[in-house]
């Protein structure tokens, strides 16, 4: 199985049990958020999606690996805490708490490390949205 695939669906399952994340998103974690047909977004805020990630080979003696880096995206609007970014930024920290040297099962694949490298809140070209970015960084040993 792919590493980067098998890690991402073990990062979203640990998001889903996480009640520093769920209290603020529920069930709205996406590897892509539902949007219409011109490519609006049509869940309500705040939610989370995957961005891109990466993969590059760590083989170590006689074991394949890799790395495989995931981002994150976290997206608020609305009023009070979601007007500043202070929503966002309490979602990009319980994502940092849940994942940060958490120890994932992996069906098939075995995961080495799994490390919190960088939050970022940056502008959105709306900019009622406030945008969260998470990046995480995984050495998986590949089986």
């Amino acid at each position: 199985m792919d590493a980067s695939f098998e890690l991402l669906g073990a990062v979203f399952a640990r998001l889903r049990a996480t009640s520093a994340v769920t209290s603020y998103v529920g069930t709205r974690i996406y590897d892509k958020a539902p949007a219409d047909s011109e490519g609006r977004v049509t869940v309500p805020f705040p939610y989370i999606s995957n961005g891109p990630s990466t993969s590059i080979p760590d083989d170590y003696n006689c074991s394949d690996g890799e790395i495989v880096t995931i981002q994150l995206d976290v997206w608020s609007s609305g009023p009070g805490e979601a007007y500043s970014t202070a929503e966002c930024r309490k979602i990009c920290g319980g994502i940092q708490r849940a994942l940060h040297g958490a120890e994932l099962s992996l069906a098939t694949n075995a995961l080495v490390t799994l490390e919190w490298e960088l939050t970022r809140i940056i502008e959105d070209r709306n900019p009622a949205i406030k945008h969260g970015v998470i990046q995480l960084s995984g050495t998986v040993e590949l089986t």
